[in-house]
């Protein structure tokens, strides 16, 4: 009886549509996630954001980091972190934090709209 084979390496271009097909898979949390800090700058800038929605926005950004890095969107991983960090020390972000926040998750969709599945 022979041992079960192990699989071998993925080629490049296993793996890349293998991420595409993950990327499709998550892409509506990622972008309700970005909504929840287009949300949260907004309240932000009106100075009227709550306890609980910067927890949720701390929250959105934290995942984010985490997810637009596998995806190679660096970029994306840098803002979301600042974003994180924001919401973390600022119990109520003055309306000109506020309008760097929007700015922010503003790119951030930007990233998430612009990447495309390979060819």
């Amino acid at each position: 009886m022979n041992p079960p084979t192990q699989p071998g390496p993925l080629s490049d271009a296993e793996l890349s549509h293998a991420m595409d097909g993950l990327w499709l898979r998550f892409l509506p949390e990622i972008k309700e996630r970005v909504a929840v800090l287009e949300a949260a700058a907004q309240a932000a800038v009106e100075g009227k954001l709550e306890a609980k929605q910067r927890e949720a926005a701390q929250s959105a950004a934290h995942k984010l980091a985490g997810v637009l890095g596998t995806f190679g969107l660096t970029r994306g991983t840098v803002l979301a972190r600042e974003l994180e960090l924001t919401f973390a020390r600022e119990s109520s972000p003055q309306r000109d934090a506020g309008a760097k926040i929007a700015e922010a998750a503003r790119e951030l969709r930007s990233i998430v709209e612009s990447r495309k599945p390979s060819a």
